[in-house]
């Protein structure tokens, strides 16, 4: 007979990872989404998703009208949790502040998930961005300040990382492929630190490093961001070392 105690936890459990697959998706959407769009990208029943979306908007974490679900005001609450009580944003914000005052670029701490990172803390420095960058925007590893996540990973990481990214087209129209790429990260792994120059929007740089962890991990990074004028290629080995003791510190106040 089977033990249906024990399988309790694990129906639980498999409820719970559905419910995350659905929210995931729905972060992912950017804009509303159908239900059958929902079910088809969590790759679900249609009606294990109307369930599981009905208990979501029940709790404020999912909203729904007219032209689909989104993410709900209760998922806030979530979110201010992680920001207001995160150790290393505690370290990391005055930091940054000092950062963004010194260089007079925008300074920023973000977070690796999966192959994505998503942006933590930011402060403007002298000349905002043009560009509006909000706290909790997820953006890819394999473009800008994400690199210097990449290029830190370990060798089997690195594998299924490159083995994804398929050749893609940057903002100033140059064509990168998987191969080039992975010489880039090379070249990061070389000097401790990431440049990008047009990546994400045409006439834009920076230069991230990550900041250390116990195990060597590399999951954070610092940043900072400016106009290609304001850092000139003359200027990034400066901005790599600032950089460097910067998130050296940061990981001293956390760890």
């Amino acid at each position: 007979m089977p033990d249906v105690e024990a399988a309790k936890p694990a129906t639980s459990m498999r409820s719970l990872e559905r419910a995350i697959d659905v929210l995931e998706v729905l972060d992912s959407g950017h804009h509303p989404l159908r239900l059958s769009e929902i079910a088809r990208r969590a790759g679900l029943p249609v009606a294990t998703t109307q369930r599981i979306l009905g208990v979501l908007e029940a709790r404020g974490r999912v909203e729904k009208d007219a032209v689909g679900y989104r993410p709900g005001v209760g998922l806030i609450f979530g979110a201010h949790a992680y920001l207001a009580g995160n150790p290393m944003l505690t370290a990391a914000r005055p930091i940054l502040q000092d950062l963004a005052g010194a260089t007079g670029l925008t300074a920023s701490l973000f977070r690796r998930l999966g192959w994505s990172r998503v942006v933590l803390a930011r402060v403007e420095g002298g000349t905002p961005l043009r560009y509006e960058l909000p706290i909790g925007e997820r953006l890819p590893l394999h473009v800008g300040g994400g690199k210097t996540l990449a290029a830190f990973m370990d060798e089997e990481e690195t594998a299924a990382f490159l083995a994804q990214v398929e050749p893609h087209t940057r903002a100033d129209g140059v064509v990168v492929t998987s191969a080039e790429l992975a010489a880039e990260l090379a070249e990061v792994r070389a000097v401790g630190y990431s440049t990008a120059r047009g990546d994400r929007e045409p006439g834009m740089a920076s230069v991230a490093v990550p900041v250390p962890e116990p195990d060597n991990l590399a999951m954070a990074a610092i940043q900072v961001t400016g106009s290609q004028a304001d850092i000139p290629l003359e200027r990034i080995p400066e901005l790599g070392a600032e950089l460097k003791r910067a998130a050296l510190a940061i990981s001293r106040r956390t760890f």
